[in-house]
């Protein structure tokens, strides 16, 4: 990845048939994204979503690398719950790896986590990505292929954000920036301001809370600076 360009992670959180629109966007965009997550039922669920296994078909065939939803409730969940939700999600949809969120981000979490994610990688699990949300304690982005660094509100991401001087030597194409509630007009400019910040994977979107990955970034409709 050159260093004036950056991927979207896309984390859509609808299902497909309460937008089925959003979901036709991002399969023609498809071959422009990092990777999409798939969050069926705030993990894989009990049982596939034929409605989940289409749409995941149709992301494969344009090329998308598909990620799974998994809640790891920052190390107190269950590890054995947390590879079987992995497993589901491969099996059900085919994923190329997955999207562990809410993960700790203290150095007395890290033995905890190097272990789920060595657990993960036997069992022949491709992408992981670690979403802390924060910036960890050195060591955990180089347990994984992406960790998300920030994930927060665009007002937050203007006027508080920092980074330690170990992210800064991180290699961009394994920072990612998740952040909400970004005015549509402002969308370009979190992009770059991202890449300016040492994230090549951003995640730009425009919704708010309780559930702002709800619609599409509006990054996927212009090509200036991105890339998949």
């Amino acid at each position: 990845m050159g260093g004036d360009t950056v991927s979207l992670l896309i984390p859509l959180y609808v299902h497909p048939a309460q937008d089925p629109g959003a979901w036709h966007r991002l399969i023609t965009a498809a071959a422009r994204t990092y990777a999409v997550v798939l969050n069926p039922a705030s993990g894989p669920g009990a049982a596939p979503d034929p409605a989940y296994t289409a749409a995941a078909r149709a992301l494969r065939t344009a090329g998308a690398r598909l990620l799974g939803y998994v809640d790891t409730d920052y190390g107190t969940r269950d590890r054995a719950a947390i590879t079987e939700d992995v497993r589901r999600h491969r099996l059900w949809y085919r994923t190329d790896g997955c999207f562990l969120d809410r993960v700790t981000a203290t150095a007395e979490g890290l033995p905890d986590c190097r272990r789920l994610v060595r657990e993960l990688r036997r069992l022949g699990t491709g992408s992981v990505v670690l979403n802390p949300g924060v910036h960890p304690a050195p060591g955990y982005a180089r347990l994984a292929d992406l960790t998300v660094t920030f994930e927060g509100h665009w007002s937050t991401y203007v006027s508080a954000f920092t980074r330690p001087s170990w992210a800064a030597r991180q290699p961009p194409a394994r920072i990612c920036h998740l952040v909400y509630g970004v005015p549509a007009a402002l969308v370009p400019l979190a992009v770059r301001t991202a890449r300016e910040r040492g994230a090549g994977v951003c995640g730009p979107v425009t919704g708010e809370g309780p559930n702002p990955w709800a619609g599409l970034s509006p990054a996927l409709e212009f090509s200036d600076g991105v890339r998949g």
